[in-house]
Formats: C-alpha cells, structure tokens, sequence
C-alpha cells in the first residue's frame, strides 16, 4: 500500500529572502489517515548499510550506499509501516534536502517511458538514499537523478535541494527520466501537485540539468506542443479540470500574497514556475502562506459571507491533512555550526507554530520524536488536537491562535538570537551541546505555550456548547 502525499513547495533563492539566507519549504500532507511524524536526527552508524524498500520491495546495490555517510537530521513517518519517509532534513556539511512534492503526468510520458510497476524507488526512498551522501544542492540533483535512471520509479514527484548559494528544484519523468532547474537567487518557487518547471533551456548546464537522453526522446517521440522552446510543464504535465481545482488555485493565492497586484484567476493552467516577489521573503510569509486557506477572498472554507459551494470550490494549503511542515534554512550570516536551521510545525498549520532547531546535533527532543498512539506529551498530538478544536469556531479560537503564534515565535526567535550568539567563540564540541540545549529549550517553550494555548480554548468554548441550561437562557 502505497501512502498518499500531497503537499505544497515553496523556494526561496538567498537574494530574494529577507536575511540572504536559502530557503526549501514543503507542507507534507496525507490522507484521510492520520500520520504521526517525528523529528529525529540519522548519525552515520544509524544510517542502513542494506535497504530494501518497504513499499516496493527494490533492493539497493549496497555499492549505491556509500561509505561514510553524514549525519542528518529527518522527518519520518512514526510508525514506520510504510517505510521510513524521512521528509525532510539538513546533512552535517549543510546542505538540504526536501523529498517530494507529487506531481502530474501525461499519458505521452507514460506511453514511453512507464512508471514502474515492480520495484522501483519513490518518497518513501528518496532522502534515506540522498541526503548523507551529497556536499551540495548541485550534487543532490546528479545523485537523486542517478538513482531514478538506475533503479527507476513508480510515482512522479518534485525534490528540491540548497546549500549556502544555491536552491534547485528536480522532477522526476516517466519511469527513469528527470529534469532540474536552478531557482535565481533573486526568486521564489510555489510548487503545488502538478508538474511544475515550465521553460527548459537544454544548452544551459549552469542552470538546467536533465537525464542525458530527454532531449532525444522529446524529439524521437514527437512529445513537444509549442512551436518554440521548450516548456516542461507542456511536454510531460498536465492541464487538467482537477488542477484547476486542486492544484493551480494554490500557487496563484501565494502569488497574490507576495504580490498584491498579481494578474490571473485560481484555475490559470500557466501561472510561472520562476517568480519574484514585491518584498523579501520571511520565515513568517512561508509560515503564513503554508497556513492559508483562501483569506480575503471568496473561497476562503472558514468564510462568513461566502457560500457553502465556493468554500468548497478550491482545494487549500492550509488542511486538516496538513501532518508536517517544514523551512530548511541555510544561514549566510553566521559561522558554520549555526547555518543549519529546520524550522518544523507538526499537524494542521492553522493552529500550530514553526520551531528553529538547530541542525548541528546529535539528537532531538523527546516532545519532538513522537510515537504512533496518541499522546498528549507529544507536541504531533496537542497540536493535532488544538486544531481539530479550533476548526469547531474558526471565528472564536483564531485570535487566539494568533496571539499564541505571535508571542511563541517571538521567544522561539529571542531564543535563536541568544544562543547564535553564545556559541560564536566555542569549540565545535562545546558549540553541539549548546545547540542540543537550545533546541531543548525551544521544545518544551513551544509544548508548554500550546499546552496553555488549548487551555485557553477549553476556556473559551466551555460557554459555548450547545449541551446547557441556564434559568436565564
């Protein structure tokens, strides 16, 4: 059985964010089932010497596992019965990695060059097999690309890398292809669940990397609808009635977020993948965003003057199926030990906050590692229950979301600023047990202002319900 995932990308190239940092971004999103996900770090003797996919059952060439692996941090599954789906994560030479981002295809494709059937790899594979082995974002796409034409896959999706100057985006194509863009520095990317890169310059290898053979198979097979150029998102993806609902709507409310004069309608089929923003692009916009659901305009599902038909109309970033979301951060303002952050919320983004841990550790937080049964001393479980709640009165409890979200980033951030600070003169030894204790500190702030943010709603809903009597009633 295969798990569902369906999530929203967001990058963003150093000279387009606020403080000349990279940034990757991903909502990793399920089903109808609920999937606890944790936060662990992966050191080198952790890191399997054998792997065989859970999903496929593909046997990796234990040549492919290289030697020695670096240290990662990871995003996995809890439970583990579909694999590990490590996510997310920043390698111990700062360079990250987010694995992936489902995306569309055609029947052209497909006819072609199929997706696999029988073995092949997927998102359950892709940073397990990546991450500990690249020293680059560059280095990531030849990897990963490497492993899809070797091995093969039996899904489409979208992966993107950065390291301290470069953010790149990969697709894969059919069964055993692939495609690569560099993102400008002066850019950001809204990737939702289609295919996503759009113009394709072959004789750039600066900025466009492929499988070695695309270009010959667009040709050989007829695969190219435009009368100039070349446009990805054309030749392999798709222009369908569910990506106008589902998919395009997306993008285009990111657009308008980060440009309020932005042109277009929700189900626009060729809104750029490439896209520059009015202002510098901020932890808090990326949080904002990945928590959106249509605000300010007439879809929006918590809506009061809108109808039942347009609140359904479009699908929203911000979803109960909303299990894990992450900003993989690479600093260009601080010594090496500090340029690693994974900002990480769990569960639905409409009632949780991001959380800075530093990457540079060899542990997590016990609050942060989460287990497959409900337990309300895991954040993965408050926060599923702070937003299930608050999803009974949006009205009632936002605000008070807001001044939880507000007033925890806040601290989450005095602590960040404290501790870069505290570790620019230590050793690299000193400088790992003080990011350890911060990352500590940053949890349990976080699981004790959520812990008292659902107090509050308890509070407030109590005079709410409907099962009362009062003689004054």
């Amino acid at each position: 059985m295969k798990k569902p995932a369906e999530c929203t990308t967001i990058l963003v190239g150093k000279k387009a964010s606020i403080d000349g940092s990279t940034m990757i971004a991903r909502s990793e999103d399920g089903g109808s089932e609920i999937i606890p996900e944790a936060f662990i770090v992966v050191n080198p003797e952790d890191q399997p010497k054998h792997y065989k996919s859970v999903i496929s059952g593909q046997e990796i060439e234990d040549s492919d596992l290289l030697a020695n692996p670096l240290r990662y941090t990871s995003a996995p599954d809890a439970s583990g019965k579909h694999g590990v789906w490590a996510a997310a994560g920043i390698n111990s030479d700062t360079v990250a990695m987010t694995a992936t981002e489902t995306i569309t295809t055609n029947s052209r494709i497909q006819g072609i060059d199929p997706l696999m059937e029988k073995g092949g790899l997927g998102e359950e594979d892709f940073v397990t097999l990546t991450l500990p082995y690249i020293h680059s974002a560059r280095e990531g796409v030849k990897r990963l690309g490497y492993l899809v034409e070797k091995y093969g896959t039996y899904e489409m999706n979208g992966s993107a890398f950065a390291d301290h100057d470069e953010v790149w985006y990969i697709e894969t194509i059919g069964g055993h292809h692939w495609a690569a863009r560099k993102i400008p520095d002066d850019a950001y990317v809204v990737a939702p669940n289609r295919l996503n890169i759009d113009e394709f310059y072959f004789d750039d290898e600066d900025n466009f990397m492929c499988s070695a053979d695309l270009k010959d198979l667009i040709e050989e097979y007829h695969l190219n609808p435009d009368h100039e150029g070349y446009n990805l998102r054309h030749i392999f993806g798709s222009s369908t009635i569910k990506d106008a609902h589902y998919n395009n709507p997306r993008a285009w409310y990111v657009h308008r977020y980060f440009d309020p004069e932005w042109q277009g309608n929700p189900g626009d089929q060729d809104q750029p993948f490439i896209t520059k923003a009015k202002r510098k692009i901020s932890i808090e916009d990326i949080k904002f965003v990945e928590s959106s659901h249509y605000q300010d305009t007439p879809y929006d599902v918590y809506g009061t003057t809108n109808t039942d038909a347009e609140k359904k109309l479009f699908r929203p970033i911000g979803i109960n199926r909303n299990f894990e979301t992450h900003v993989l951060q690479i600093r260009n303002d601080v010594k090496e030990e500090l340029a690693g952050v994974q900002w990480l919320a769990f569960g639905p983004n409409t009632f949780n906050t991001f959380v800075p841990f530093y990457t540079n550790v060899t542990t997590t937080p016990k609050s942060f590692q989460t287990g497959p049964k409900f337990d309300l001393n895991q954040i993965f479980w408050v926060n599923k229950l702070t937003s299930q709640l608050g999803d009974t009165n949006y009205k009632v409890y936002s605000a008070l979301e807001q001044a939880f979200e507000e007033k925890t980033l806040a601290a989450l951030r005095k602590i960040e600023h404290e501790t870069d600070k505290e570790v620019k003169d230590l050793d690299a030894y000193q400088a790992q047990a003080k990011l350890e204790a911060a990352n500590q500190k940053m949890a349990d702030l976080t699981y004790a202002n959520t812990v008292d943010l659902l107090g509050q709603m308890v509070a407030q809903g109590h005079t709410l319900m409907k099962l009362k009597f009062d003689l004054l009633d």
